[in-house]
């Protein structure tokens, strides 16, 4: 449903609202995300163009969120990174369609339509805070497996 792009531009936004006063070193992000460092750079340059997040390079930098997390809405998340459209006319060009759209591509809009409203209504600090269970987006701080006396423990 979204590019894995999208997915990761998600995670490392919930990443960095879990520490909103902070600057969080890329690789950093890079591990608590799960997400490879050299992909998340450039997500991480999207979302710094759309005005979702500042950085500072060298010692002692990373990336902030550059709004609070509750004026950030998973819909501008996904707009920085990639697009969630409506279907506006016929995709195939067909002119005897005209604005109309045929059953196939009225039911992806509507769906189109459901998801942008779903999105444009959750705020970055509510998925944070959401009550309904108790770990936060990223389900863990820490990897999975640790490394104890050379083997891999869960």
């Amino acid at each position: 449903m979204l590019s894995q792009t999208t997915e990761y531009a998600l995670r490392a936004m919930a990443c960095l609202a879990l520490q909103p006063e902070s600057l969080v070193p890329t690789n950093v992000v890079a591990e608590r995300t799960r997400v490879p460092g050299n992909y998340l750079a450039k997500v991480l340059q999207q979302l710094a163009g759309a005005g979702l997040i500042a950085g500072r390079r060298g010692v002692g930098g990373g990336y902030r969120l550059a709004k609070p997390a509750e004026r950030i809405t998973l819909l501008e998340i996904i707009n920085a990174v990639g697009t969630l459209k409506r279907i506006e006319s016929c995709p195939l060009g067909i002119s005897t369609h005209g604005p109309l759209l045929c059953p196939l591509h009225r039911a992806l809009d509507d769906a189109a339509a459901a998801l942008i409203a779903r999105f444009d209504g959750v705020t970055l600090q509510a998925l944070i805070d959401d009550p309904r269970t108790p770990s936060k987006p990223l389900c863990e701080t820490t990897p999975a497996t640790l490394t104890v006396g050379g083997k891999a423990r869960a």
